[in-house]
């Protein structure tokens, strides 16, 4: 399909439109997190009830992503591409609405969860199949930057913009993004059908190696997030923190975290099992550093740097190993590995809770780090034993590339 690759010019302002829809729908997903205690005076609704459209929002894709992937794996990207972004418009603009009630917000979230859902399995294989397979690395790691920018600048600038004008603001402002995604998508997208890309299979099929990626997502998302849901608690009640000064600590997460993709995205192409193992090691270095109880300021923020330095690329180093690997299609593959995510977010989040009232923060960072620990030892299970899947039958054989 080389000779049929669009312009550079073209394949670059895809790739941009879908990098800020990734930061849209990202920042859409967490931004009632900044406008909490907005929402719950304005919708007249308790703060956990604003809580349930976060949380509900993450379950959602957790058990849509792969049917919605399987049932719409025939439907031509540009086409579905451009009515997941009309969904999150739609939802964004009735989220805005003076007249929106608590339940309307719940069902444009559930329908923005929805397209979500669908738009992570998707977007990958969509913007990698644009460029050689020898670039897939880069291009999953610009994507990731998209998606990362939503916790550096996407929550704190609608926290911000909700706090000064009201909370209905920024859904406005996202739903404006949406729609400009929405149209660079549907003017500069070309038309094909899925399964031509050499994107839309593995390029080195092997079942059980899949099967260790999803089960490094789930493990070393589920530790990140049994400590870290309650990292406000930790810095207040543990290191001792003011509580005006965990805003800034969270934001020092997120820098670091935007660092970690853009530095582990260009390695991917030359070291995909590398840029997986080193950011779970970091983040287990984090995790059962802070459960330590540092009581040194510098050294916590510094850990909770390293943190959020190694979340991301984790995620981003996964999706990477799912196009490599997926042994069917690549849509359904990252679907599995976003259900896994945000199961394992879901997860964590209850574990944490759960452990809260008997062992403290500490003891959650703790257990987060030791599920970590056993995320890190997954890759190492014995994986040569595995029947290669890609045709003919050879253990690193050609992808399948369909009529590509």
């Amino acid at each position: 399909m080389g000779s049929a690759r669009p312009p550079a010019w073209r394949r670059a302002a895809v790739v941009a439109a879908l990098m800020l829809a990734a930061f849209t729908f990202n920042t859409t997903e967490n931004l009632p997190v900044g406008l909490l205690s907005l929402m719950s005076a304005g919708l007249r609704v308790p703060l956990a009830a604003v809580g349930v459209l976060v949380t509900g929002y993450g379950l959602t894709v957790a058990v849509v992503s792969l049917p919605v992937a399987h049932a719409t794996r025939s439907v031509p990207r540009r086409r579905l591409l451009t009515g997941l972004l009309g969904l999150l418009a739609l939802a964004c603009w009735a989220a805005a609405l003076d007249t929106v009630s608590y339940g309307l917000l719940l069902a444009s979230r559930l329908v923005t969860a929805l397209a979500q859902a669908l738009f992570w399995a998707v977007m990958g294989p969509v913007a990698v199949g644009l460029f050689p397979p020898e670039r897939r690395g880069r291009v999953i790691g610009l994507l990731s930057v998209g998606g990362s920018l939503a916790t550096v600048l996407g929550v704190p600038a609608g926290t911000w913009l909700g706090g000064h004008v009201g909370w209905r603001a920024p859904f406005a402002v996202l739903g404006a993004l949406a729609a400009l995604c929405l149209v660079v998508i549907a003017v500069l997208l070309p038309t094909s059908r899925p399964q031509d890309s050499h994107a839309a299979y593995g390029a080195a099929p092997d079942r059980r190696r899949f099967a260790v990626v999803l089960a490094t997502t789930a493990l070393s998302v589920t530790g990140a997030f049994t400590g870290f849901t309650y990292v406000a608690v930790f810095l207040t009640d543990v290191t001792g923190f003011a509580a005006d000064s965990v805003g800034a600590v969270l934001l020092a997460f997120g820098a670091a975290g935007l660092t970690g993709v853009s530095v582990a995205g260009p390695l991917l192409d030359r070291f995909p099992r590398a840029t997986l193992a080193v950011p779970v090691a970091a983040q287990a270095a984090a995790l059962l550093g802070l459960s330590a109880g540092a009581r040194s300021e510098v050294a916590v923020v510094a850990l909770v740097m390293l943190l959020g330095a190694s979340v991301g690329p984790v995620f981003m180093a996964t999706q990477n190993e799912s196009l490599r690997v997926a042994p069917g299609r690549t849509e359904s593959a990252l679907a599995a590995n976003s259900a896994a995510f945000n199961a394992g977010v879901a997860a964590g989040a209850l574990l944490g809770g759960a452990l809260l009232p008997v062992v403290g923060a500490r003891g959650a960072f703790l257990v987060g780090g030791l599920l970590t620990v056993a995320a890190l030892a997954v890759p190492t299970w014995p994986v040569s034993a595995a029947a290669p899947l890609a045709e003919g039958g050879h253990g690193h054989g050609r992808a399948r590339t369909g009529t590509a």
